[in-house]
């Protein structure tokens, strides 16, 4: 038996009175309950729709034997049938309703009464036919009728908008011409309309409009729905439009960054540039310039890191949004812009001026200088027991994992040093994957991948390597390897496979030793999502051939040895993404 979604016979009713109330009044109060209540209107009438798709016409009527009443009122309302797809849906339920062959007096009535309405709906369509009487007028004028409606739309949208523009001086409200409660109502009645086209100058001039008082002028139904519909891409505005929307509504804002962070873990992405665009498209970094966006955005990251446990895929995230506020920042031609120092006022200003700094904006052999220039300031921060608390310990990690480029650096510069450098790479790294650790726990960390980095390093100019001898490499004996370790210790792998001369070679048996024992799931995919790892690393600073030869060789090894989406690519600023399953347990 075919399943259909339940209809409660308590909302039926009361959307039947609704349509009843609606015919029997036409006041101002009744016409803008009409436009509060269409989102959920239509979310009703699909419902109605997915039970009625599923019946014949006479377990319809059986089923819901006042539909047509319900269905009749609504299509002959005009605020219903020009809201979204709620047209289109009441001609689907009408369609469901109509017999093909018609038993009786009663079912020809009824299939007579389903064409009226079908026409009725059809007329009143940008596609439909010419009403009589009104289809001569416009006939008379030179116009068809989808051409007549569209110019009556364009200009009743200029003279609101010239209204509108002629009421602000330099973004001040000019007194006595347009009062606030009327900018409210147009605002309201604004709702049905928005995805039209030509409605969008209206509503760029309405979201860009300032009232005279300290109270918002604007309905907030009406700024919830053009948030809603920017984000499903039914409409596009300028940056300045969306830049108010979300300064001048707060849950608009969030409800923005929660879609961008939804949308990047939950699509497969095969490349950093794919991650960027993703965010770019979403104008959030483009607005995050504004620094209280800015704020409420990075604090919303912050939530995700903590509740996530600092899970490489949310650490990524947040690295290559800051990369694109960054750009954002930079191509601002504002006279009078913020500088980026003064995004983070709540961190330690020489650590945030030392992060800041790309590592392509500085020469590749004061690499190594910068990074202990930055391990130090951490550890003089988390050794320093005036001002050490939990809170500055997150802070200044969190503050580290907007700029995590230099995590990447530092793997690089480990495989190229050694002493008292490598413990210092090493430190910065442990602190990376695992800021909360206490003194002993970060020393096990250090002394388990000092262990790890030293064996790596004996193989390192061989040239026969074989997959036996990384995972002695990689061994470590204790029971229990922490999950920060397991992730430090991969990417020292990963770096080792990239850099090292006999890497090339093992580095198909590697990535199948990797997949074969791929089977514990993270933290976020016991939470219910399927998120792949991101594993980042810097480009061989000075023989692009053979970074380019890596990467060919990783993509011929990869793609045979498994079903799963496996990709990388390399990145705009010279990064090679490499995303496996992130459940690879060979390490533990």
């Amino acid at each position: 038996m075919a399943q259909h979604t339940a209809v409660p016979k308590l909302s039926f009713q009361y959307w039947l009175d609704k349509a009843v109330e609606w015919g029997q009044t036409t006041t101002l109060e009744s016409q803008q309950d009409v436009c509060l209540q269409l989102p959920k209107l239509q979310e009703f009438l699909q419902q109605i729709y997915e039970s009625l798709k599923h019946m014949n016409s006479t377990t319809a009527v059986q089923r819901f034997p006042l539909i047509g009443q319900l269905l009749g009122r609504l299509c002959w309302n005009p605020f219903v049938v020009g809201y979204d797809e709620s047209q289109k849906t009441l001609m689907w339920c009408l369609c469901c309703l109509y017999s093909n062959e018609p038993q009786n007096p009663v079912e020809l009535k009824a299939n007579s009464w389903i064409l009226s309405l079908l026409c009725h709906l059809l007329s009143s369509s940008e596609w439909g036919a010419n009403k009589v009487g009104t289809g001569t007028f416009i006939s008379a004028l030179g116009y068809t009728s989808a051409d007549y409606y569209s110019k009556l739309v364009k200009n009743i949208v200029l003279s609101l908008v010239t209204e509108l523009k002629g009421n602000q001086f330099n973004g001040l409200n000019v007194q006595g011409r347009v009062s606030d409660d009327h900018i409210h109502v147009v605002s309201l009645f604004c709702v049905p309309l928005i995805t039209l086209p030509d409605v969008t100058p209206l509503l760029e001039v309405l979201l860009t409009y300032h009232g005279g008082g300290s109270q918002e002028v604007l309905s907030s139904e009406f700024l919830e729905a053009v948030n809603e519909t920017f984000l499903k891409k039914k409409i596009a505005l300028s940056e300045s439009a969306i830049l108010s929307l979300w300064l001048r509504h707060l849950p608009s804002l969030e409800k923005a960054t929660l879609h961008l962070f939804e949308r990047l873990i939950s699509t497969q992405t095969s490349s950093l540039e794919e991650v960027a665009c993703i965010i770019k498209e979403s104008l959030l970094p483009q607005a995050a310039c504004h620094p209280p966006i800015f704020r409420i955005v990075d604090e919303i990251f912050k939530n995700a890191l903590m509740e996530t446990g600092g899970t490489p895929e949310v650490m990524t995230i947040i690295q290559v949004f800051t990369q694109c506020f960054v750009q954002a920042h930079q191509k601002d031609n504002k006279q009078h812009k913020f500088p980026l120092k003064a995004y983070f006022p709540d961190h330690h200003q020489h650590l945030v001026i030392a992060l800041l700094k790309h590592p392509f904006d500085l020469p590749a052999t004061l690499w190594s200088q910068h990074l202990k220039y930055i391990t130090d300031m951490l550890k003089a921060i988390i050794d320093d027991k005036s001002i050490r608390s939990n809170t500055d310990l997150f802070e200044s990690w969190f503050l580290f994992v907007h700029f995590g480029e230099w995590a990447d650096i530092a793997v690089e510069q480990l495989l190229k040093c050694e002493g008292e450098s490598a413990d210092t790479f090493l430190w910065l790294l442990a602190f990376y994957y695992n800021p909360h650790s206490d003194k002993e726990q970060r020393t096990q960390i250090l002394v388990e991948a000092r262990a790890v980095y030293d064996r790596l390093m004996m193989l390192f100019s061989c040239t026969t390597l074989s997959i036996t001898d990384l995972q002695a490499a990689a061994s470590i004996k204790t029971d229990k390897r922490q999950l920060c370790t397991n992730h430090l210790v991969r990417h020292l792998l990963i770096s080792f496979l990239l850099f090292s001369s006999g890497g090339h070679k093992i580095a198909q048996e590697f990535i199948s030793h990797v997949m074969f024992y791929s089977k514990k799931p993270n933290p976020l995919m016991k939470a219910g999502r399927n998120f792949t790892s991101l594993f980042c690393f810097s480009t061989l600073s000075g023989n692009s051939s053979s970074w380019c030869q890596s990467t060919v060789l990783l993509l011929a090894f990869i793609r045979p040895v498994t079903h799963e989406k496996t990709h990388f690519a390399v990145s705009g600023t010279g990064t090679l993404l490499l995303i496996i399953p992130s459940s690879c347990r060979w390490l533990e």
